[in-house]
């Protein structure tokens, strides 16, 4: 659709989104215009991540910290993450799945898988007013990464399974969701070749 000034307003797709990327990649900008404009449900590894932290009566900092000792919340985080899309693969509607495991979780289910990053110090910017430091990233990005290799036996560094790779550092916001509406809408399955099997994750 193009309003009247020649700027193009919504998507029409019922594509299946996964967005991954590290802390400051640009994941919540990107999930929240594209869900405006996609008029689509996104679901965020965060907001499962702060539902089961009120299931059990904790603070954000607890369940952290729980999830540090033991597999319990990581996997129950992913189990959610993984039944979410189940639901949403056979709906034929447009959804937004976001989390670093996102386009493993949804597995076959994802018609178009976005990796999102940026330059360290980038992002070390972005988050600054999360109130995270540079150390606790770091941190934080290293005790994932052994997690997902422990528990599932996955790489998160490898990208071979992403449809779309962007240096959010290197656009615009707006240059950003562009280069990912190009690709939502020139998407034609019955000419797609090219699709990796996604490995099975049994959180």
């Amino acid at each position: 659709m193009v309003t009247a000034d020649n700027s193009p307003t919504g998507i029409d797709s019922t594509l299946f989104i996964t967005v991954s990327g590290p802390p400051g990649c640009g994941a919540t900008t990107l999930c929240e215009r594209l869900s405006e404009e996609m008029n689509c449900p996104v679901v965020s590894g965060g907001d499962i991540f702060r539902d089961l932290a009120e299931d059990r009566d904790m603070s954000l900092n607890q369940l952290t910290a729980k999830a540090d000792e033991s597999d319990e919340i990581d996997r129950a985080l992913d189990q959610r993450l993984q039944q979410i899309a189940e639901k949403w693969g056979m709906a034929n509607k447009p959804f937004i799945l976001e989390s670093r495991l996102a386009g493993w979780l949804a597995g076959e289910r994802a018609d178009l898988r976005i990796w999102l990053d940026a330059p360290e110090d980038v992002r070390l910017e972005r988050i600054a007013d999360r109130g995270e430091t540079e150390a606790e990233m770091r941190v934080r990005e290293v005790s994932e990464a052994g997690r997902y290799r422990s528990y599932y036996e996955i790489d998160i560094d490898d990208r071979e399974f992403d449809d779309l790779q962007i240096n959010t550092a290197r656009w615009s916001k707006n240059a950003v969701f562009t280069l990912v509406r190009t690709a939502i809408e020139e998407y034609e399955p019955e000419l797609d070749e090219g699709s990796f099997s996604i490995p099975s994750v049994d959180p």
